[in-house]
């Protein structure tokens, strides 16, 4: 949260009262806006919503609400600090952490620092900040002036980067959802190869994808390229599929980095190494190369789901 923000009281006020209002109870109840956690909290959430960490204070503390410790009101930390605990523990329960960030710049610092990216969102009316934030935000899924839960098929495909995500498969619920569950085999490159690599990304991975088109939310999927893979050629590899692996790269934008946070194994490697890089989390993609540049060029980038709404108290935004 922007200093300016993080330091009005009023705001902190509405905040508090914001959250004291939500409405917690059973699941059943038409009323209830926060129903029950589906079982009593895990050993982080028990301590992000009973332990403060130095310098927190609550703005809201939660309380538990019945016997089986499943219903729990909200709960805000004020002061959190950066790489404190709280800061870098997936919780999921009803308690939110607030940090303060001098700009938008320090706030994007901050959001990225953890070792975590499934989710994230901005609220701001200043389209030059939104766009800003979502060239630099580090997020499987990226919310605009909205919730960041409850993902829908086709409209945002879910996943996350980074440690929330296992291994390289493609996001739920997208147009490459059912790729993972097929074996794909192509023969060697051809004259025409790469020229169809270069248009197959220039038309597909670095268009905006919105299927949907709703008028009053833009539900858009792109393609990231990866930051560095490390392409690891074993003696029995073709030729070929080194080649193309390293053109695919080359098209894609992706530096070919030895010790990257993603390997790219052509051929056989001993399982000594492999062990290594599983227990280093390393994502090892073991995938055939397949001259097909739809299929391929996907190794070589990120998913990213954008959900934005474009109304304001459901007047359109122009």
């Amino acid at each position: 949260m922007e200093a300016s923000v993080y330091d009005d009281p009023a705001f902190l006020r509405r905040l508090a009262d914001a959250v004291r209002s939500v409405r917690v109870g059973p699941a059943a109840e038409p009323s209830t806006m926060t129903g029950p956690l589906v079982g009593p909290p895990s050993p982080k959430l028990a301590r992000a919503l009973t332990e403060l960490d130095e310098d927190e204070s609550w703005l809201v503390e939660p309380g538990c609400l019945d016997a089986a410790a499943n219903l729990w009101s909200p709960g805000v930390r004020l002061g959190v600090r950066p790489s404190s605990w709280f800061h870098r523990t997936e919780c999921f329960g009803p308690v939110l952490g607030l940090m303060r960030a001098d700009d938008l710049d320090h706030a994007i610092e901050l959001q990225n620092a953890g070792e975590f990216g499934l989710t994230g969102g901005i609220q701001s009316l200043d389209e030059s900040e939104v766009a800003h934030w979502l060239e630099r935000v580090e997020v499987g899924n990226a919310y605009v002036n909205r919730h960041i839960t409850g993902a829908v098929v086709q409209r945002q495909p879910f996943g996350g980067w980074k440690r929330s995500s296992v291994g390289c498969g493609p996001k739920a619920g997208g147009p490459d959802y059912v790729e993972a569950f097929g074996t794909w085999a192509g023969g060697p490159r051809t004259a025409d190869t790469e020229d169809d690599f270069r248009r197959v990304w220039r038309e597909y991975f670095t268009a905006e994808h919105d299927p949907s088109e709703l008028v009053c939310e833009r539900n858009v999927l792109r393609y990231r390229p990866l930051p560095a893979v490390d392409l690891v050629v074993g003696e029995d590899a073709p030729d070929w599929q080194v080649a193309i692996a390293r053109m695919a790269a080359a098209v894609a934008g992706v530096p070919l980095r030895s010790g990257a946070e993603r390997v790219r194994v052509l051929g056989a490697v001993d399982d000594e190494r492999l062990a290594a890089w599983f227990a280093a989390d390393v994502e090892v993609d073991r995938t055939p190369v397949v001259a097909d540049a739809r299929v391929e060029l996907r190794r070589w980038v990120r998913e990213q789901s954008i959900s934005e709404t474009r109304h304001r108290h459901g007047r359109l935004l122009d």
